[in-house]
Formats: structure tokens, C-alpha cells, sequence
């Protein structure tokens, strides 16, 4: 889908952010950037969404193609949500900023709440709504568009360890059902391991690739429960060590 070429980022203050981040990402695939806190992993989502420009390097997208406008969901840590407004009219939002009318999108929000198992909650308004629900509207919100990558910024970081597991689920299980690219930020060498088949792991900062790790776990709710993914586990933990200071 996309090729990084010497992907450099410093900040207006002089933080060097990102130095010398290269990469492809290949269409379909769940990518995780796993790394410490401050090591640029949000900074190179923002990249990659058109949010920042890079101080250095490039972007190529697939036959020069970049995405437009709704082409690209982001779901950030928080779920954004508008208070006042049900989760129907929450998912309606880019739809109605592209400039389609309610009538129009109601195919489409019935299609993206179904995605994400809230048939029952359209009229439900974010105050009635747990953390893990507001989430799946945040993420019903990114994929209404139907967009050909979807970038995540450590989304269940703030949830309970059940509600984490139970969307980390939903979330593969959606990958696997609709082939959608995914960019996923985590700082959770767990989360990584179970969702992605792919894993760029991210030195300290400033941010660069120190590891490249593709995985191939079986498919299904097991995925945590076979010495495949406690190995692999294992592998990152060992990646990680080598690459954080002493």
C-alpha cells in the first residue's frame, strides 16, 4: 500500500521525534508499531494520516495514489464522542461532513454498527453507553467511510483488561472479515503479539525501526492460549531488551 523512505521528524522545539524510519506496508495486513512511550509512534501515525508533514523523506503511496479525504479512519485513545448525540448520529458524522444526508447514510450506519455488534444501541447517547461501547462506536465512526487503511492509536490502553481482551477479539475477527490495512499503535507487547501479523518494533527516542517481526499464529480465540504465542511473546521481550537502554 505504502513505502516509508527515510522518514525523519523534528518538532518546531528541536525533539527529534523520528530518524531514518523506512518501512512498506502491504494491503491487508494488521501492523502493530510496538514501543516505549515517547518513542514516535503516535508522531508516525500522524504522518501517515496527512495529520503532520515529515521534516525529511518520503511517502509513496501505491501508484502514486495517496488517499483522500475519508479514505483514511482514525480512532484515537479517547472516543471522541460527541455527548449530545446518539451513537447513530456519532457514526454519521464524516458522512454528513462528506456531504451526504441522513437518508443516505442510514444503510451505511446500520451496516457499521452491526460491524461492531451495536444493532441494538443506535439511539443510545455516549452517557448511557460503558467504555467499551464507546470505543466500538469511535471505531463504527472510523470504519463507516470504508476506508482503505485504518490507523489506531493505542485505542483499549485506557479500558479493564476484560472489555480489552473482548474488543481485541472483535477487532482480529473484523480484520480477518474484511481484509481493512491496519496500523495499530501499542505499547502493550501482548496486544501486539495477539493482534497483528506484523510487528515493527520502535527504539527509544528518537523513534527508529529496530525490529521487524512477522508473525503466524493460528486463527481464532485460542491465538492466546498455544506455545506459538508465548513464544512469540517471548521473542519481542528479548527484541525489547536488546534495544532499550541499560
Amino acid at each position: 500500500m505504502l513505502r516509508l523512505e527515510g522518514i525523519i521528524k523534528r518538532f518546531d522545539t528541536g525533539t527529534l521525534a523520528l530518524d531514518g524510519i523506512s518501512a512498506t506496508i502491504d494491503t491487508g495486513a494488521f501492523v502493530a508499531l510496538l514501543g516505549p512511550s515517547g518513542c514516535g509512534k503516535s508522531t508516525l501515525l500522524r504522518l501517515l494520516a496527512g495529520l503532520e508533514a515529515p521534516s525529511h523523506g518520503t511517502i509513496h503511496w501505491d501508484a502514486g495514489h495517496k488517499p483522500g479525504p475519508g479514505e483514511i479512519g482514525f480512532v484515537f485513545q479517547d472516543a471522541t464522542l460527541l455527548p449530545w448525540a446518539d451513537a447513530a448520529a456519532n457514526i454519521f458524522l464524516p458522512l454528513r461532513l462528506r456531504g451526504e444526508s441522513r437518508a443516505q447514510a442510514a444503510p451505511k450506519i446500520t451496516a457499521a454498527l452491526a460491524q461492531v455488534g451495536l444493532s441494538a444501541f443506535a439511539t443510545a447517547r455516549p452517557g448511557a453507553l460503558s467504555g467499551g461501547m464507546k470505543m466500538r462506536v469511535s471505531i463504527a465512526r472510523a470504519l463507516v467511510n470504508e476506508p482503505v487503511l485504518l490507523l489506531m492509536d493505542e485505542p483499549f490502553a485506557a479500558l479493564d483488561e476484560f472489555t480489552r481482551h473482548k474488543l481485541q477479539e472483535d477487532l482480529h475477527a473484523l480484520w480477518r472479515r474484511t481484509g481493512t490495512t491496519i496500523v495499530f499503535v501499542t505499547h502493550s507487547i501482548y496486544e501486539a503479539a495477539y493482534l497483528a501479523n506484523r510487528i515493527l518494533v520502535m527504539s527509544p527516542r528518537p523513534g527508529r525501526i529496530a525490529a521487524d517481526i512477522t508473525t503466524a499464529l493460528p486463527e481464532g480465540l485460542g491465538r492466546r492460549d498455544g506455545p506459538e504465542y508465548s513464544a512469540l511473546v517471548r521473542q519481542i521481550t528479548a527484541t525489547f531488551r536488546d534495544v532499550m537502554p541499560a
